[in-house]
């Protein structure tokens, strides 16, 4: 812009008091002039209380000071930026854009809270074996059901605390009867509903800016070491739980409080916990805790073709009452790939009920094997194998195969998630253990969002 265009629109601006600046001081159109000769200097007014102020302090407020700016090479003392634009039109002076300060960046505000679901709903054809109907017909079960119906609400209060909320749909519900006489009967009109129950609700203290990103500390009703960063690489929790958790050894939530470690560069992780042991489905029962530990280590996070591979360890140490024992060990190599899934799950357990003398220990152990192969248009396979021997003092073992094929929606980006899976399920067990040959064939469907 040239001193031209500037002057003129100076010049419009300052036309109302053109004939008032002649004068000692001015009030037009509701602006003010007032220049001051003092000590050798000049001070200059466009604002009448810094006027009024400094005529009865001699005190400027925030200024600006030009050294021989003035006529005679006097010092000017001007009170803001119009005043140096008004006597510079006085004084024939070229007039000044001022840049307008850039104000200062607010602080982000790190308060959020999101809203997300998740959706397990499927129809189970039940081959074997078959059920009595109310007339005593014996028929294949089937059944559309909601399997899991999870809200979650998450969030962060400021960048070191964050939360988790998400109430679960638990089952179906049936009235208790206990204590009643013979034929006895007691209901309500809930039976049958589905009761939600609380899954998960936890403060967690991140620890990003201490340790290292991903790192923190959590308390509350939260996922167990072991369950959760499982199922983050067997995408099929919608099809049913993962080995040690489908037998009941472990469960994906419980009370208490841990913390878990990340190793730098991505090299895996530990995390750490103590809690109730008698998991997010009752209430403590007693002074008995469960510490829980896993260690994940990923050997080639860099490499290509190996950074897929992760070898994880876990340990449950617990009881259920002063003497007994709860013990789980479980080890788990995986490898994930853009074609493939594929892990393995080996169990080793100790159960003992009782402290008491005489009270016997129930010695367990098992495996499972499982593999997803994929393909780029979103189709994909669920291969897997479970077998378990639920106490090794007895020759017998439950097996478990599952056969499917899923199709997985294209989404934008995670958490959303959306597939399709239909898949056949045949659980056996050999005689000692006097079950039934179980044979499903299963529509599921997952949505997450």
């Amino acid at each position: 812009m040239t001193r031209k265009v500037v002057r003129r629109g100076l010049n419009l601006g300052l036309a109302l008091f053109l004939a008032a600046l002649a004068a000692p001081s001015a009030r037009a159109q509701g602006m003010f002039y007032q220049e001051v000769q003092k000590d050798g200097r000049i001070y200059v007014f466009a604002l009448a209380p810094e006027y009024e102020s400094w005529s009865k302090s001699g005190e400027m407020g925030k200024a600006t000071t030009r050294l021989g700016y003035g006529p005679s090479g006097e010092t000017v003392v001007f009170d803001s930026e119009d005043a140096i634009n008004y006597y510079n039109f006085k004084h024939d002076k070229p007039g000044e854009v001022f840049k307008k300060p850039v104000a200062a960046p607010r602080p982000a505000d790190n308060f959020s809270v999101k809203l997300g679901g998740t959706i397990f709903t499927d129809f189970t054809y039940q081959d074997a074996p078959k059920i009595a109907d109310a007339d005593r017909n014996q028929v294949n079960k089937s059944e559309f059901e909601m399997r899991r119906a999870y809200l979650n609400v998450t969030g962060t209060i400021n960048d070191f605390i964050a939360f988790r909320i998400t109430p679960d749909v638990a089952s179906r519900q049936a009235t208790a009867a206990s204590g009643l006489p013979a034929g006895g009967k007691v209901s309500s009109n809930l039976d049958g509903s589905l009761t939600i129950r609380l899954k998960y609700a936890y403060g967690q203290f991140n620890l990003d800016k201490v340790v290292s990103h991903g790192s923190w500390i959590r308390i509350g009703q939260q996922q167990t070491p072991y369950i959760d960063y499982l199922e983050s690489l067997y995408r099929y929790r919608f099809q049913g739980t993962i080995f040690v958790d489908r037998e009941g050894y472990l469960s994906s939530s419980d009370v208490g409080l841990s913390a878990r470690l990340a190793f730098p560069n991505d090299y895996g992780d530990v995390h750490l916990g103590f809690y109730n042991g008698d998991t997010y489905s009752k209430a403590e029962a007693n002074d008995q805790k469960a510490f829980q530990i896993r260690a994940t280590l990923r050997p080639a996070p860099k490499q290509v073709t190996l950074k897929g591979l992760r070898v994880a360890a876990f340990y449950d140490r617990d009881a259920p009452v002063k003497g007994g024992s709860r013990d789980r060990f479980v080890v788990a190599p995986t490898f994930e790939h853009k074609y493939l899934n594929l892990g393995f799950e080996y169990l080793d357990a100790k159960d003992r009920a009782s402290g008491l003398a005489g009270t016997g220990e129930v010695k367990s152990n098992g495996w499972s094997l499982w593999a997803t192969p994929r393909s780029k248009v979103g189709l994909e396979g669920l291969l897997r194998y479970d077998s378990l021997k639920p106490n090794k003092s007895l020759d017998a073992k439950k097996t478990r195969t599952l056969i499917g094929a899923a199709y997985w929606f294209k989404v934008q980006k995670a958490p959303l998630a959306a597939a399709v899976l239909a898949d056949y399920e045949q659980v056996k067990y050999d005689a000692l253990l006097a079950k039934p040959e179980e044979k499903r064939l299963e529509l599921k469907l997952l949505l997450n969002f």
